[in-house]
Order: C-alpha cells, then structure tokens, then sequence
C-alpha cells in the first residue's frame, strides 16, 4: 500500500526533526532513512526537503554546518537546536491527540 503524500504533507518538519534527535545528518541520508522506514512506500522529494531546511533553520529549530569530507563533496549537516526539540516534542503530542480525534471521527463508520 502506499502512503499518499496529502496524508503526510503536514509532517515533513516534524519527521525531519525526528531523525535530527537521533544524530546530526545531512538531507540525502535523511530522506534515505525515511525511504528505509516506510519500505520505500515514502520519499521526501528534493525541493520539498531543503525548503523545510530552510524553514527550520529561519525558525530556529536546527542549525546547519559544513562537514568535512575527505573523500567526495563536502556535505552540509543539520543540528537539532534546544528549541527544536521542544518544538518537536510539541509536534508529537499534538499528532497524539489528532490520532484519537481522528480515530474516534472515522471509526463510527465501521460500526454500520
């Protein structure tokens, strides 16, 4: 099954925080990493990815860094700021609490 990107448009910043809690990294490993977890029923395309950095970064959620790469292109990298894990925190109740609205809202459906 695949997952449609209209349910999950909403989340990009919070899955992205996600994944910065985790380690710093860089945008391809992150979206990588999203692919992997969603057996590749879910990517996170390009422009959609930066401008989120973007966003995150003009809020103050997470910050960016060149690393040092020995081999291949530099790689800039993302840090999950203070702030950004309080955001992110935030961002999981809420999705919590919309889950069970959400259930309740839909669920009576399957009673008839």
């Amino acid at each position: 099954m695949s997952i449609t990107s209209d349910l999950i448009r909403g989340h990009t910043e919070t899955i992205i925080l996600s994944q910065l809690m985790i380690e710093d990294s860089y945008g391809y490993e992150i979206n990588k990493r999203v692919k992997t977890l969603t057996n590749g029923d879910y990517e996170l395309k390009e422009a959609t990815l930066y401008s989120a950095f973007r966003r995150l970064e003009d809020q103050g959620l997470i910050n960016s860094y060149w690393g040092n790469q020995n081999t291949g292109a530099r790689r800039r990298y993302y840090t999950i700021t203070p702030r950004g894990k309080e955001v992110y925190t935030e961002n999981i109740n809420d999705w919590n609490h919309a889950k069970v609205l959400i259930d309740l809202l839909i669920s009576e459906g399957e009673a008839l």
